[in-house]
């Protein structure tokens, strides 16, 4: 894993640094000896900053990035669960968060003046949870007519294909 205190023995270092110095030397180190950084290497420079990440299983969670390792595995601190419905969201604290690298699709780094201008508005987490479960329920609802729909022509139903996997 990659965190402050690696950082500090990967740069040689005896005194402590602040957690902004020991990132611009890491940089200027990676910058100087390659242009490219293979693999998650390229994710050092992200350590301490907000992102977002999103799940295999769909699932979206923005926090600080707290540490990587060479599968890809993430911790993320501070951790929100953001679900989206329409042109709303709500977000639900998770705090520390370890995620497999695995189920990782997308991590992006936050630019947080934009994040404030996006034109979606917050809601609570009760009232989004609610907007997601009746949104589910008409999903279900539409792919129970589609498979009777199937089934009354004699061909097969579709399969979910999350529910598959496990």
């Amino acid at each position: 894993y990659f965190n402050r205190t690696n950082i500090y023995q990967l740069l040689g270092c005896d005194i402590p640094l602040t957690k902004a110095s020991a990132m611009t030397l890491l940089t200027i180190l990676f910058n100087s000896s390659m242009t490219y950084m293979p693999g998650t290497a390229s994710l050092i420079p992200e350590i301490d900053k907000k992102v977002i990440a999103v799940l295999r299983d769909g699932r979206t969670l923005l926090g600080n990035l707290g540490s990587i390792d060479q599968y890809a595995n993430l911790v993320i601190r501070n951790t929100l669960e953001r679900i989206y419905v329409g042109g709303e969201y709500g977000d639900i604290p998770r705090g520390v968060f370890v995620i497999r690298g695995e189920n990782v699709v997308l991590l992006g780094e936050i630019n947080e003046h934009k994040e404030k201008t996006l034109p979606i508005k917050k809601v609570s987490v009760d009232e989004i949870l609610e907007k997601q479960r009746t949104e589910q329920v008409k999903m279900d609802d539409q792919e129970k007519a589609i498979n009777k729909a199937l089934r009354e022509r004699c061909l097969s139903p579709r399969v979910n294909p999350i529910l598959e996997e496990f």
